[in-house]
């Protein structure tokens, strides 16, 4: 039987500080918005079963993107003039853009991994804007991921950083899970991935601006896997411990891509931090 998903894919041409890019957006369902941040070199396919749940999509509006340079989102003008190194000022500006692009009001704003942490300087930069953040697997520092063969003539960068994320789910997740997020990060341009690490490893720093989030204005709900090497429970542990009224779980039996290599289980810490958000 042919059935077509719900999901529906676009194209938004958008000033990024001053550069044009055109970003690849899909959504599903309607109601509050719920904005989701890829993680570092993959794609929103990542969400794709998020994109598919009717308990979700009947009471948000999902809208997930391909950051520039990822995905099935183009690279901006001249890209090949330089190396791609991902700086947080870029990567807030680029949220930003694509959430007042599409004119989403008060959006709660997801994101994983890199996207777990930048949404901490979203609810600190942007608390009076968006009703609140879910960070999955989020840090507020964490150096040590990047390492020299991200980018290299004699390594296969498909497969190295494919397999090299692999290890990051969890033992018991579903192999056709963890094989998905395998095949999406295989396609990421070259030096993506490395670019994403940059900004993950030596750029980013929120230690202070988590202390200067109102709970009271933006709620902060924070689950992460307690497989996650990359991004530990005590690293979560320490961005809720500095956030007054942040609600933290750990997901047990979870590693660091909890939408992709587990969803089911995934699903169970998530509904009811989406009851939280939509709760006035």
């Amino acid at each position: 039987m042919s059935e077509f998903e719900p999901i529906v894919g676009r194209y938004l041409n958008v000033a990024i500080q001053g550069r044009n890019h055109r970003i690849y957006v899909e959504e599903a369902g309607e109601g509050i918005p719920l904005l989701c941040l890829h993680t570092a070199g993959a794609d929103s396919r990542q969400f794709r079963h998020l994109l598919n749940d009717e308990e979700v999509t009947r009471r948000f509006r999902v809208v997930c993107f391909d950051m520039p340079r990822h995905g099935r989102s183009d690279p901006p003008d001249e890209w090949w003039l330089e190396s791609y190194e991902l700086k947080t000022e870029e990567y807030l500006a680029t949220i930003e853009a694509v959430w007042k692009g599409l004119k989403l009001d008060r959006p709660v704003v997801m994101g994983c991994s890199m996207g777990g942490a930048i949404v901490l300087r979203v609810a600190s930069d942007f608390q009076d804007e968006i009703r609140g953040i879910i960070g999955l697997e989020s840090a507020a520092h964490a150096p040590g991921r990047y390492n020299e063969f991200l980018l290299h003539p004699a390594v296969h960068g498909g497969e190295l950083v494919a397999t090299y994320t692999f290890g990051l789910n969890a033992p018991q997740s579903p192999e056709e899970g963890k094989r998905d997020n395998w095949w999406y990060y295989a396609q990421s341009g070259p030096g993506v991935y490395r670019g994403d690490v940059m900004f993950y490893s030596f750029d980013f720093d929120a230690r202070e601006h988590v202390k200067t989030i109102d709970t009271a204005k933006c709620k902060v709900s924070l689950l992460t896997g307690s497989y996650d090497y990359s991004c530990t429970p005590a690293m979560t542990e320490k961005v809720a411990a500095a956030i007054p009224g942040c609600r933290y779980t750990e997901m047990e039996g979870m590693g660091h891509f909890p939408m992709i290599e587990n969803y089911a289980l995934f699903r169970q810490y998530l509904l009811p931090e989406l009851e939280v958000m939509e709760a006035d």
